[in-house]
């Protein structure tokens, strides 16, 4: 896997892995432990994937859980995959711990599907529009802020890389995100000229759900990402995520039962919302009265 894409896929499929074949094998996490002498805290981290995995440590598990020779050679070899380090390790504060994760998922993925309610999604964001999401948080120095616009422009990069393949975004944004003024008149003409320059792209689809489509399920579910990975490694596959983020922290979903109660919101959304012709002569029509104002 390419450098830049980081080690959170591998580190996830490795975890997920040897948590299932630990369970096959009949076994606890404090058992396991105790039988590869280790702590139940650095059992839990490798089956969750928060960290780095020693080849050495997954050969040793895979024997302990009687995995078959084929599946311990992909396991060890996906061990050595877990310490890559992606381009936003250097980042540091900019992005919190929770996110990192996102950051390195949002890499991998080889499509990505939003709905938003509230505000324009960072990795559409121009940096007035991102200077007014941000401009109440009191806290944050220049220095940090800067950070957190160079992030954004790393991110941006994946929508137009040629290597790996570019992903394809499909993003539905609520009306009320466009009518919202974020960072004043300027900053809004210029997001959604932004937003109708990105809806040009062939792997970018950016659509309006209009208000009148009332109380609609999207609703029930509030702003979200679903990520869908291409198939690297058949031995473990990397099943879909949903990104769900909130001030302090996000969760990650990704059993079967929570990925098939999104898919059922996305093709409501998908239903409801307007197609990409009639999206870009919302956005036109709103930009020109915030222009005109």
């Amino acid at each position: 896997m390419a450098d830049d894409m980081g080690s959170t896929v591998p580190r996830r499929q490795l975890g997920r892995a040897l948590r299932e074949l630990r369970t096959e094998a009949r076994m606890t996490l404090d058992g396991a432990a105790e039988a590869l002498q280790c702590s139940r805290q650095k059992m839990w981290r490798i089956e969750t994937g928060l960290g780095s995995v020693r080849a050495v440590d997954a050969k040793a598990m895979c024997e302990l859980y009687g995995a078959t020779p084929e599946l311990t050679g992909a396991l060890t070899a996906l061990a050595h995959e877990t310490k890559a380090k992606g381009w936003w390790h250097s980042y540091g504060l900019a992005i919190p711990d929770w996110f990192e994760m996102y950051v390195g998922l949002e890499s991998a993925a080889s499509s990505l599907r939003g709905y938003d309610e509230s505000l324009v999604p960072g990795l559409l964001q121009v940096p007035a529009y991102t200077q007014g999401v941000y401009q109440n948080r009191s806290n944050m120095s220049e220095e940090e802020f800067e950070q957190v616009l160079e992030v954004r422009r790393q991110r941006k990069g994946l929508l137009t890389r040629r290597l790996p393949k570019a992903p394809a975004l499909r993003s539905v944004l609520t009306e009320a995100v466009l009518l919202r003024s974020v960072g004043g008149r300027a900053a809004m003409a210029e997001q959604l000229a932004h937003l109708l320059e990105l809806s040009e792209l062939p792997n970018v689809s950016i659509r309006v759900l209009p208000l009148a489509a009332g109380a609609h399920y999207g609703a029930l579910a509030g702003t979200f990402m679903m990520l869908d990975f291409p198939i690297r490694n058949r031995a473990v596959p990397e099943p879909s995520v949903v990104y769900c983020e909130s001030l302090t922290g996000a969760l990650y979903l990704d059993r079967p039962a929570e990925i098939a109660a999104y898919e059922r919101v996305w093709s409501s959304l998908d239903a409801l919302a307007l197609d990409e012709g009639q999206s870009k002569q919302l956005i036109n029509k709103i930009a020109r009265e915030v222009h005109h104002g």
